[in-house]
């Protein structure tokens, strides 16, 4: 069984303290080359319960290297997508740069990198667990979700602040509104802190998320470091992309005048990252 603990503290650990762990050849984040994408069309559609409850979200956290929700997994599932069983949604956090007019997500797609990412990890009692990966753009809409989302920052700028009761206040479903969940790319990774472990596949959507430059900038105006640097801003929290080193990224098979009208199915799925996280899983 997993180690789910472990999520809480990995985060503290320096890739410089293992990088015999963090040079292997199919390290994570990548930079995702669309001209090279190959279709996969066992990619199939996923099954989402919980994601439009409001009262799954259970605490906020600034770890001392990103924010941390905890979710309600015994109301929050994911299934399908060619997973081996029902997985427990657990938990989200971002990664962001130094303001909405830096680059901060960890995947880029032909070189582009994002202001944010959101990932959100979902772990099984028996196997290992998977990840949903969302970039996040800078745009005018100001989403109801992420004014109540990053409201919360300041009631928590230091490492190891956490705010309970923020249930009712909105869904996992609303940060991702607007998003086309049928579109997404998939390869075989590894986590983005160590111990960097390379049992993860990934599928990252292509299409972002929305939301306004100040309510980026909120999190790299807001929230501090770890302790060891109380005074200084968490800023740039990212991993930098890995070389591919050959690996192929897929994605859902595109109907085409040669492709046979059976295969439309396969551009009506719903996107997962699916990450298997050993027993060392960590906030990717």
């Amino acid at each position: 069984m997993l180690n789910i603990n472990i999520l809480k503290t990995c985060s503290e650990v320096d890739f410089f303290i293992a990088p015999q762990f963090c040079n292997g050849s199919k390290q994570s984040p990548i930079n995702i080359v669309t001209a090279s994408v190959q279709g996969n069309p066992n990619l199939t559609s996923f099954n989402f319960t919980g994601f439009d409850d409001n009262s799954t979200f259970r605490d906020i956290k600034n770890t001392g290297e990103s924010v941390l929700v905890s979710l309600d997994d015994k109301k929050m599932t994911v299934q399908g997508g060619d997973l081996p069983g029902l997985y427990n949604t657990i938990q989200f956090h971002l990664h962001w740069g130094n303001g909405s007019s830096s680059p901060g997500s960890e995947h880029s797609v032909d070189g582009k990198q994002y202001p944010m990412e959101l990932h959100i990890v979902n772990v099984h009692s028996k196997y290992n667990g998977n990840v949903m990966t969302f970039l996040i753009s800078r745009k005018k809409p100001k989403p109801k979700s992420w004014i109540s989302l990053t409201s919360f920052l300041s009631s928590i700028p230091n490492s190891g602040d956490e705010k309970v009761y923020i249930m009712n206040q909105t869904t996992l479903n609303s940060l991702i509104e607007g998003v086309d969940r049928t579109k997404y790319y998939r390869y075989q990774g590894s986590l983005t802190v160590p111990s960097c472990n390379e049992a993860v596949i990934w599928t990252v959507f292509k299409e972002p998320i929305k939301v306004s430059h100040d309510l980026i900038n909120r999190f790299s105006t807001t929230v501090f470091f770890k302790d060891e640097s109380p005074s200084v801003l968490n800023t740039n929290n990212f991993r930098g992309v890995q070389p591919s080193n050959g690996r192929v990224v897929t994605s859902q098979v595109v109907q085409t005048a040669a492709t046979p009208a059976a295969s439309s199915a396969a551009t009506s799925t719903l996107s997962v990252i699916t990450v298997l996280l050993l027993s060392s899983l960590c906030w990717l």
